[in-house]
């Protein structure tokens, strides 16, 4: 154990309980804070003999997410109590039960959301979309599971300096594939903001500090210019009487790289580096006359894009984002985007969800429609589905959209839609029968067919025939979950009566040949047959897609198949020895905790080189696949199948690694192993293999087993150790040697 600071560390906890505190006291009520206390005291007994991977009390944690959920959300007690309790049925001995006695059935609900799934999971699932399935099946009944979520998913992100490089991928590729997506959904732009920030810092740290200096660089001239756009335009809010405050609101780095990325520019070229925002405090029902009236007065000075003109102040987008936005020239020759909104669409951008209960009183009930109608379109996916978790997930996902589409129904009615929505998904978001019989539809008054993508505008109407019915070809172009999956759903019913029948048809077959039928004979004739489950061989037979007849040709490869086995099992060792012979002098790549040679493929979605950051990816039929960290594949792979993810490092048999041990002496401080495993795994990317410290009267005495390219590798680490502060003296042991 290494000796801490008890006193300092109490006194850090509870400063850190007591800010919470205050940021939370505006909103507490008669009971509230004794409550909060209460949550308080039972997570840091829970949590008390636990650390987090920096060394930091792990109590740290649960008040960090419970500070975000106050500050950054605007959420309430309820939600405190949950943050300060999330890990605690996970990670504790402690029961939902006991959750619910103290606090109550919606605390216990949303933890219970929270809180990972145990046990075994079926072939072909994976435990990572089982959670977030679990979890989203909780914001049936309560939103906030989700937003919980996203504050811990931020802490997270934000304290990933400390985890080991295969955890850090795992986290950052969940983060970018769901967690940043369903940020931006529920409104909260600023975490979605810093979600995907953090994303590329851990992704292309070069390229990302590369910008964040940039950026750095160019504020002075920036605030110059922001000062000089603005001057004419104060002078006329002024004389409005108008209450204002005027932002320059810098554009997020990850959005400044996607830019780069997608337009193939230098930082140099991107124009709308940053936005000039114009916040109006002023009362609900003159939010639209007055922004507009400002938009009259920028406009006034500087010529604006027709193009670029974005008005979600009369139609809020699906998320509840207002806000009126124009790009105008301005004197230097630059394109400025210019953003108009008023006090409340201003907390609501940077809080979405949350923020609507705040001013929810006060609004029409179809200003506040939208955010509650994705909600309840959630709801109803969660209620209808009954895929496998990966397929749920995709579809959750792919309703994440960043664009909506805005269309009307014959009577006139709004409807909003995700981008790239066709008639068919409108039919099925009317009713399920009205998409499932399907013909056709007519927009603005001309027949279209089932595919044609909605517009802007756009009025619908639906046309349908009882003789209609949903085929696979309809999969390819609907968006919407509530299509995909109604659609899915009747096909599985046909594809599940012709996987009965061509399970028949096998057992016959298998009976005349005298091949016992069980699961190792089936899913061998699955992997013959090259399709990817069992349903899927059985129901391709049952359709007469697999002739029956080519069974027989599957026991004549079982006999060869089992002579072949056996003269490999004699030749093994004798290609493993040919093998290792061969990467003499060359790059070689090792794979697993144990990081050994294995037989491996490279991905060629990324096609990887030596001394690129990889990971080995264990495919069903194809043993060990490589990717880049950076591969447009890897954030699905490692947030979707993070158990079947193995290490894999590059190593240059010019550059053996070498197991040093260190012995590392000085005076103990809290915070002391965090500084040093950070210049060890951190700093210097040395991989460590075990690190064990004796302490005594505030001294301590470690040792440190770790690999190193060489000795010039070695003696730099152990310069940059000893200038840690509280550290006495670095030494290396003798027992060195080649792995």
């Amino acid at each position: 154990m290494i000796a801490v600071d008890v006193e300092a560390e109490r006194k850090e906890i509870l400063r850190r309980y007591r800010r919470l505190l205050r940021k939370a006291k505006p909103f507490l009520k008669d009971n509230d804070a004794k409550l909060i206390k209460k949550a308080f005291n039972l997570s840091l007994d829970a949590h008390k003999e636990m650390r987090r991977k920096s060394g930091e009390p792990y109590i740290f944690h649960p008040l960090a997410v419970a500070e975000i959920c106050v500050e950054e959300i605007g959420l309430g007690t309820t939600s405190i109590i949950a943050a300060l309790l999330h890990d605690v049925v996970e990670d504790t001995e402690i029961e939902l039960d006991e959750i619910k006695n103290s606090f109550g059935p919606k605390v216990a609900k949303i933890i219970d959301g929270l809180t990972k799934i145990s046990g075994v999971f079926d072939h072909g699932s994976s435990q990572q979309a089982e959670n977030f399935r679990k979890m989203l099946l909780t914001l049936s009944e309560d939103v906030r599971v989700i937003l919980v979520k996203l504050a811990d998913r931020l802490h997270n992100m934000r304290t990933l300096g400390s985890m080991p490089r295969h955890k850090q991928l795992k986290i950052i590729s969940e983060t970018i594939y769901l967690y940043a997506p369903l940020a931006h959904r529920l409104g909260l732009y600023a975490i979605k903001s810093e979600l995907e920030d953090l994303w590329l810092k851990y992704t292309e740290p070069e390229i990302y500090q590369d910008i964040v200096e940039k950026i750095a660089e160019s504020k002075s001239s920036r605030a110059r210019f922001i000062k000089g756009f603005i001057a004419p335009i104060l002078d006329e809010l002024n004389k409005t009487g108008l209450k204002y405050e005027v932002k320059g609101r810098p554009k997020s780095i990850y959005s400044i790289w996607n830019k780069m990325k997608k337009q193939s520019i230098p930082f140099e070229e991107v124009y709308d580096l940053f936005a000039v925002r114009i916040i109006l405090d002023t009362p609900y029902d003159q939010e639209k006359s007055a922004c507009w009236q400002v938009y009259s007065i920028v406009t006034d000075f500087y010529t604006p894009n027709p193009d670029r003109l974005r008005d979600w102040v009369s139609t809020p987008k699906a998320n509840g984002y207002e806000s009126l936005h124009t790009t105008v020239m301005s004197r230097t020759g630059k394109w400025v985007e210019v953003q108009i909104r008023t006090q409340r669409m201003d907390d609501i951008a940077e809080k979405g969800y949350a923020a609507h209960w705040k001013y929810k009183d006060g609004m029409s009930p179809s200003h506040e429609s939208g955010l509650e109608m994705w909600i309840q379109k959630v709801r109803d996916m969660l209620e209808q589905n009954d895929t496998n978790a990966i397929e749920f997930v995709d579809d959750f996902r792919s309703n994440l959209f960043n664009e909506e589409v805005f269309i009307f129904t014959p009577k006139g009615d709004l409807k909003i839609l995700p981008s790239g929505a066709t008639a068919l998904d409108f039919a099925f978001d009317i009713h399920t029968e009205i998409g499932a019989k399907c013909l056709g539809a007519k927009v603005n008054n001309k027949l279209v067919p089932l595919n044609y993508q909605l517009k802007n505008g756009d009025q619908i109407e639906i046309l349908t025939s009882n003789k209609q019915k949903p085929n696979e070809d309809w999969l390819r172009f609907v968006v919407t979950s509530k299509a995909k999956s109604k659609i899915k759903d009747t096909l599985k019913e046909a594809k599940k009566q012709a996987a009965i029948d061509g399970k028949e048809i096998v057992q016959r077959k298998l009976k005349q040949m005298k091949i016992p039928f069980d699961g190792d004979v089936v899913n061998q004739l699955r992997a013959y047959f090259d399709e990817k489950t069992i349903i899927d061989f059985y129901y391709k037979v049952g359709r007469g897609i697999i002739d029956p007849s080519q069974i027989k040709n599957f026991r004549d490869f079982k006999k060869e198949r089992t002579k072949s086995l056996k003269v490999k099992a004699e030749e093994f060792e004798f290609t493993d020895d040919i093998k290792k012979a061969e990467h003499g002098g060359k790059d070689i790549l090792l794979i697993g905790e144990d990081m050994d040679v294995l037989d491996y493929r490279f991905a060629k979605c990324c096609n990887p080189i030596p001394g690129d950051d990889v990971f080995g990816f264990i495919t069903v039929n194809e043993g060990i696949k490589i990717h880049r960290t950076t591969c447009p594949n890897a954030p699905e792979l490692l947030s979707r199948h993070g158990n079947r993810i193995v290490k894999a490092k590059w190593m240059s048999q010019q550059q053996n690694a070498f197991l040093a041990v260190l012995r590392i002496i000085g005076t103990d401080r809290v915070g002391l192993m965090r500084d040093v495993t950070d210049i060890i795994s951190g700093e210097l990317k040395v991989n460590m293999q075990s690190i064990s410290i004796d302490t005594e009267t505030g001294i301590f005495d470690g040792q440190i087993r770790l690999f190193v390219n060489s000795t010039k590798h070695l003696d730099e680490l152990i310069r940059k150790l000893e200038k840690v502060t509280g550290v006495m003296r670095v030494t290396r042991y003798d027992s060195t040697h080649e792995i």
